[in-house]
């Protein structure tokens, strides 16, 4: 009786040991199941909405190459970029700024390794006017007036009231820190500053230069029948009292006043699809997309040089 017990004990535990393998078995995945790679897996990052059309172009690139991939862009405030970086709900940002010393500090200290980050191109925030706007050329000077206040003709109006990259580059860049005066209104979003300088005759809007120079797309190409580009005071590389509006040639010499860089922060120690992701736009085919988007390449260079066939 007691050698019968025995028995059906061991099988009982053999039984339970079977099952237990096979559950492990079943569940086991493979790398690439259970980690996103540059060649597969998926992904959030949050982008600065100033730059949405470029890197929805970058996006569409990127996947179209490695069709395992899925790159689920959030489109939103640089502030809030930042606060998803904080909260680790993405590994990666794209802003149009670096993190400081204390910021890099802070991250490593909460996720014992340092974040990368780096310029991957330079933009400019175009100042655009109404296609039937009588006054078209401004001074850095007459700028500051408007956005202070100090000049109430015109309606000025800007992607958002705070927390934008181009609300803080205007603070810091026309206005020194000074605020912004009561004729200034916000907009939600830059696509809504376009069509709200579309509209109306004495309006002044100021956007991410990717919403309105690019040529090939056929809705920006639509809206520039409807405004056009302030010209500004230019203070670098050009004769005196000239003025330029934003392009790659005036950004690259810097003779357009406005310009700003892009940048990536990548929140990521391992070769994931966020350094993926990142590594594509570092070399030359996103590269060549920022180019053809209008914007400066940060880390490459397309000149033509010229050559003599002997």
């Amino acid at each position: 009786m007691m050698k019968k017990l025995c028995m059906e004990k061991s099988f009982l535990v053999t039984l339970l040991l079977v099952i237990f393998l096979c559950s492990c078995d079943s569940n086991k995945k493979s790398y690439s199941e259970q980690y996103d790679t540059p060649l597969n897996g998926e992904i959030n990052i949050s982008v600065d909405e100033s730059f949405e059309p470029v890197i929805n172009e970058q996006i569409k690139v990127y996947q179209s190459s490695y069709p395992g991939t899925k790159i689920n862009a959030h489109y939103k405030s640089e502030a809030d970029c930042f606060r998803d970086l904080q909260s680790d709900s993405t590994r990666m940002i794209i802003v149009a700024k670096g993190l400081t010393r204390e910021e890099t500090a802070y991250f490593n200290s909460k996720i014992s390794f340092k974040p990368q980050f780096g310029v991957l191109a330079y933009d400019a925030v175009s100042v655009i006017i109404n296609i039937a706007a009588e006054d078209s050329v401004f001074t850095i000077r007459q700028l500051r007036d408007k956005l202070s206040g100090k000049d109430t003709l015109g309606d000025i109006v800007l992607d958002g009231k705070s927390a934008t990259s181009t609300v803080r580059f205007l603070l810091d860049s026309i206005l020194n820190g000074d605020p912004f005066g009561k004729n200034v209104t916000a907009a939600n979003g830059s696509k809504a500053v376009v069509d709200y300088v579309s509209k109306h005759k004495n309006a002044i809007g100021f956007v991410g230069s990717s919403w309105v120079t690019n040529e090939q797309d056929p809705e920006q190409v639509a809206y520039q029948k409807q405004i056009k580009f302030a010209l500004v005071e230019c203070k670098r590389n050009c004769d005196s009292g000239s003025f330029a509006k934003p392009s790659p040639a005036t950004i690259t010499y810097a003779q357009y006043p406005l310009v700003r860089p892009l940048y990536y922060i990548l929140k990521e120690n391992t070769n994931g699809l966020g350094s993926g992701f990142m590594n594509y736009l570092n070399l030359e085919r996103g590269q060549l997309v920022f180019r053809r988007s209008y914007l400066v390449p940060g880390t490459m260079y397309f000149g033509v040089r010229k050559g003599n066939i002997q």
